[in-house]
């Protein structure tokens, strides 16, 4: 066949150059290690929704109204939790704090804002600075701060927000409070540290609110080792020799290290979803290094030289790894329609690795076994069991061989039970959810105890930052917004009129008092400054033509006015041609009930508007996870299915063995997805991609299944070619299995969530693949087989359930088979 002189090139150079073929590949991963320290890390929800357009609306807003993410201001939360925060004691504390971190070198505060400062213009107007206003509380009795309290809550709005929900106006009590602080700058060197240390100088409970830590590297520092010590100990017991052991610990090394020089050459941030490729790449390189080893000992054991023995080896498994490669790199290259960009940046990587990994395995590892082998018939290289890992004889063996003696008894009823059970399943799985949550990206408050253990690997006990907003969540209302960003020629007489009717009857979804929703906007501004400065008052009454306190004349002038006592700013663009308007909406609403009432108020508006918010960012992204997933599975499905199909054609001459292929496949995805719901696992930004790695993986199990079939059954009959099949190829997808599973389950112990339960998914899309492989997949090659009528007859669905022929007593499984017909009958 066509494919078979390059394999025949292969084995050439692996016979008479292994040496140089493995200097090659040593000096090529010399070459990647300079791409390691070009990787940046990139953490947050941020790079998983910055394409959408909820999200460049966001973007538009804060480039026309507000600081954008570059701007030259940055602030500081500070949480305080007493017993009373709102005691003399607790206010005075507070604002010794603001002052002390204002006038620390370097810090840049331009200003503060704090319950304690607004009680204490409540109780002086007048003390406009902190040390003014710690002379007022100090001065002050508890009873005139309590009533100064109560005052300031009837009559601030602003502070109501900035205390917790347990507040108490009576009691003038509150648990928590919340104060900011602004700094002048963008950057500042140890900001979160210092602030700390100097609130630390006060006394009490002072917490700085924090950044979500970056758990990425500490994930790594724990998984990696971890799926190494487990993928060192289960290929110690599947190759029992330490030669065998060191020769696949190097070439997983190798792949790995491929894969990250790769990842800094192109300069690709590595996400949270990276994560995953280090297990990902193992657990395939595990499998391919179990694979060679195994056939190349079955080939020793019997008789064969080294050389020959490798030809053998070669001749079947890279065929089988160029399948595996082929199918898993589609599988991975199928998250290129993601919304998401570092999902496109995984199946990239990913796909990439898998190749790396196919060279490694398929040139390196043959040469550098060739290479081994030869020093140890001339040196003393201590050498231990190189006996196959299962044989028929074996009581192993014969636990293998269970498929195969239900495929001989009763196939069909076995493989209707599959299909009725796979239909409930599938049935069942339909009720998975979707969901984007900023929760996905962020650690336990506390780690688990056992993590404690690894010395200098192990994380902190607890995440202070995300202990502090787990408080915040407790005891702060969080009302979520609906931004409404409008393009018109607000110049336009009629322009503030059509913000007001856009603002009446607004949905439930939205807070509104009587017929008009909560909103902030360019009315509203006009509104507020014509109740305190009588000369605006005067100016919008003269161009108010309905006399409902709306300006319908002579806009420009108005916006004038505004913008000279700086209230303009963050309402209205300075070309005057867009707005945003920022509704009130229900803190308790789901994100689709937030976007859905964002829809309706947009529609009210004359002008283009374009909702947004963190709630429709989040519902958005939502939404293309379910896309990303089925768009993702269809094409890895038809893109693979059609890949085996081709492929069986030109190599076997047997197409239909393609679709053979797929079946176990698809019944481990839907075992998969079933999983999902009874676990209460929904499908995230995170493991959106995880069907088409149960694809990718799956298929690597079923393709040596099939393809050692295929070469079997040309040489024996149908019994004892799959009995040979599964049992000699069993043991190894077993040993592969097993390392796999504890190589990807370690994710398990990222402090992530979410990669832990992407570890845990992958786990068990191996384990599915890797029964319906060994147990589901030997009926149906028996079907297969009995349809087709290997001896080149063609076969019917009668003979396929009664497989008995015209000859008494004779079964086509008794038949010795003919010559390959070299087509598909």
């Amino acid at each position: 066949m066509g494919h078979q002189r390059y394999i025949d090139w292969v084995n050439e150079q692996v016979a008479t150059h292994p040496g140089r073929i493995v200097l090659l590949f040593l000096v090529v991963t010399v070459a990647f290690t300079g791409g390691l320290g070009a990787i940046e890390t990139e953490t947050g929800q941020e790079q998983f929704i910055e394409d959408l357009d909820s999200y460049q609306t966001f973007e538009d807003i804060q480039r026309d109204f507000g600081a954008s993410f570059s701007e030259s201001t940055t602030t500081t939360t500070l949480l305080q939790k007493e017993s009373n925060a709102l005691s003399k004691q607790s206010l005075v504390r507070s604002l010794r704090a603001q002052e002390r971190i204002a006038d620390a070198d370097g810090m840049r505060v331009s200003d503060t804002s704090s319950p304690a400062r607004q009680v204490a213009r409540t109780l002086d107007p007048d003390a406009t600075t902190l040390g003014a206003q710690i002379t007022v509380l100090e001065g002050a009795t508890e009873r005139e701060i309590d009533r100064a309290i109560r005052t300031t809550a009837d009559e601030n709005p602003a502070f109501t927000s900035s205390v917790g929900e347990d507040f108490n106006r009576q009691a003038a009590s509150a648990t928590v409070t919340e104060s900011t602080v602004t700094h002048d700058a963008a950057e500042i060197d140890n900001r979160e540290e210092r602030v700390r240390d100097i609130v630390d100088t006060v006394g009490g409970d002072i917490r700085v609110l924090g950044s979500t830590p970056d758990t990425i590297t500490t994930s790594l520092g724990i998984v990696l080792p971890a799926a190494f010590v487990l993928i060192v100990v289960f290929l110690l017991v599947a190759y029992r020799d330490l030669v065998d052991l060191a020769l696949g610990v190097v070439a997983i090394v190798m792949a790995l290290i491929w894969t990250f020089g790769f990842i800094g050459f192109a300069d690709i941030p590595f996400n949270p979803l990276l994560v995953s490729v280090p297990p990902l790449l193992i657990a395939v390189g595990i499998d391919f290094g179990i694979h060679v080893v195994n056939r190349y000992r079955e080939a020793r054991a019997e008789g064969r030289d080294i050389v020959p023995a490798m030809d053998v080896t070669n001749s079947q498994v890279l065929v089988a790894f160029g399948i595996v490669t082929g199918t898993t790199v589609i599988g991975f290259l199928s998250n290129l329609v993601s919304a998401f960009p570092p999902n496109r940046d995984f199946g990239i990587v990913a796909a990439i690795g898998i190749v790396f990994t196919f060279l490694i395995f398929g040139v390196f590892l043959p040469a550098a076994k060739v290479y081994v082998d030869r020093l140890s018939e001339r040196y003393p290289i201590p050498v231990f069991s190189q006996a196959p890992f299962s044989s028929e004889e074996s009581a192993f063996g014969r636990l293998l061989s269970g498929g195969v003696t239900v495929a001989q008894r009763t196939p069909v009823i076995f493989l209707l039970v599959v299909l009725v059970a796979t239909a409930a399943a599938g049935g069942y799985a339909t009720g998975v959810s979707t969901e984007f949550d900023s929760d996905d990206f962020l650690p336990e408050e506390e780690t688990p105890d056992f993590l404690q253990y690894l010395g200098p690997l192990a994380p902190p006990e607890t995440f202070q930052s995300i202990e502090n907003r787990n408080l915040r969540d407790r005891h702060f209302d969080q009302e979520e917004q609906v931004i409404l960003y409008v393009e018109g020629n607000m110049r336009r007489d009629d322009a503030l009129e059509s913000l007001h009717r856009a603002s009446q009857d607004p949905p439930e979804t939205i807070d509104a008092e009587g017929r008009e929703a909560e909103v902030t906007s360019l009315v509203t501004l006009i509104r507020d400054r014509a109740e305190r400065d009588p000369q605006f008052r005067a100016l919008v009454s003269r161009n108010d033509r309905n006399d409902n306190g709306i300006p319908d004349d002579n806009l420009p002038v108005i916006y004038d006015a505004l913008a000279e006592s700086g209230q303009l700013e963050g309402y209205l663009s300075e070309d005057r041609r867009s707005t945003q308007v920022i509704y009130t909406a229900d803190g308790t609403a789901t994100n689709g009930e937030i976007a859905a009432a964002g829809d309706t108020v947009a529609d009210g508006y004359r002008a283009d508007a374009s909702p947004t918010g963190i709630a429709i960012v989040f519902n958005d992204a939502g939404a293309l996870i379910l896309d990303t997933v089925l768009q993702s599975l269809l094409i890895t499905l038809v893109g693979s299915s059609l890949f085996l199909v081709g492929i069986y054609w030109v190599l076997e001459g047997k197409p239909s063995l393609g679709v053979v292929n797929v079946i176990p496949i698809v019944v481990a995805i839907i075992g998969l997805v079933a999983t999902m719901r009874y676990l209460g696992i929904d499908f995230n930004a995170i493991n959106g991609g995880i069907l088409a790695i149960t694809v990718g993986l799956g298929t690597d199990y079923a393709v040596h299944v099939v393809h050692r079939f295929a070469d079997e059954r040309e040489q024996r009959a149908l019994e004892p070619a799959l009995r040979r099949t599964v049992v000699g190829t069993g043991g190894a997808l077993t040993g592969s299995m097993l390392t796999t599973v504890g190589g990807i389950g370690v994710l398990v112990l990222a402090l992530n969530p979410v990669i832990g339960n992407f570890g845990l998914l992958t786990a068990l899309s191996v384990v599915y693949a890797y029964l319906a492989s060994m147990f589901i997949l030997p009926s149906v090659l028996v079907l297969w087989d009995r349809l087709r009528r290997y001896d080149g007859a063609s076969g019917t669905v009668a003979d396929t359930v009664f497989p008995w022929t015209d000859e008494p007593g004779v079964t086509t499984d008794q038949r010795p088979p003919k010559a390959a017909s070299g087509g598909e009958k």
